[in-house]
């Protein structure tokens, strides 16, 4: 497996340094596979763990990246993995379950080097709760989704005040590789990222689903069913970011009097479908503050 440089490695803040992922699962292996495709790092400065041999012997074997069991020995940075000038940021990414978090923490306690970021992907996860525990102040949380898989994820992510701006720079590109990133100016923004865009694929998948449901109800095999919701959601989404207008002015535009939007826009409101929407993004953002509080 060839291990190839980063493109523009002069401007990237990522080149050269240890990147250690904590639990490689579904969305570390994301972060893997974009950083590769994108040419961003090398294949040798990834190191991740995981507990099961036949998944680090599968993920060895898929990129070509060093695995360990130990969590703490894969955070660790190696004699002669120091940055030189100019300075690289190694980060070690936390992407393990909410309910493993306090025990990997633990485990980490006293391993980070004062240049390393700690990015954490855990839902929930408070910086401060992650900085007192580790031992290392500086921590950037952040909240992808699942589109990160084939590079068009939405990640909202915030940083304590401890770090420095060649750390934030790092995670720009690290998360930058996932698809879109945006910086939210406090914490609580997280959780609220979590609820609308991290939660978002599951109201998208359901509406799919219905409507695919709906057309098999009239009729349409499902194939045909799945084909023609797919490309009507996909055009739907890139057609209004295309033309930046608002989502209600797009709805107009195919709304013509008596007609079948029309009608259909009726029942939804009868039905309360933006209320029950609403009440569905407000229960995740509870959700997601009351893991922060565990």
């Amino acid at each position: 497996m060839t291990d190839l440089p980063p493109q523009g490695a002069s401007a990237n803040p990522l080149r050269g340094a240890q990147l250690s992922f904590v639990g490689v699962g579904v969305m570390a292996e994301a972060m893997i596979a974009g950083l590769l495709r994108r040419q961003l790092v090398a294949r040798s400065q990834i190191v991740g763990s995981h507990p099961r041999a036949a998944r680090r012997e599968e993920l060895q074997t898929r990129y070509g990246v060093r695995m360990f069991e130990s969590n703490r020995e894969a955070a660790t940075l190696p004699d002669g993995a120091r940055p030189e000038e100019p300075p690289a940021t190694p980060v070690v990414v936390i992407a393990v379950k909410p309910q493993r978090i306090a025990r990997v923490l633990q485990e980490l306690r006293g391993a980070l080097a004062p240049e390393q970021l700690l990015l954490s992907v855990v839902a929930g996860a408070r910086m401060e709760t992650i900085a007192s525990e580790v031992g290392h102040a500086s921590v950037v949380r952040a909240m992808p989704n699942t589109p990160a898989q084939i590079g068009q994820g939405m990640t909202a992510w915030a940083a304590a005040p401890h770090v420095a701006e060649r750390q934030l720079e790092a995670a720009r590109a690290l998360l930058g590789a996932l698809g879109r990133e945006m910086y939210v100016e406090n914490e609580n923004m997280i959780d609220m990222a979590t609820a609308l865009s991290a939660t978002g694929p599951t109201y998208i998948f359901m509406m799919m689903e219905a409507l695919v449901d709906a057309g098999v109800h009239m009729g349409f095999s499902r194939h045909v069913a799945e084909e023609l919701v797919t490309q009507t959601m996909l055009g739907s989404v890139l057609f209004a970011r295309e033309t930046h207008k608002h989502p209600a002015e797009l709805r107009n535009m195919v709304t013509s009097p008596g007609g079948t939007s029309a009608e259909a826009i009726y029942q939804m409101e009868k039905g309360s479908l933006r209320t029950v929407l609403s009440k569905a993004v407000y229960a995740a953002y509870q959700r997601a503050v009351a893991l922060g509080r565990k």
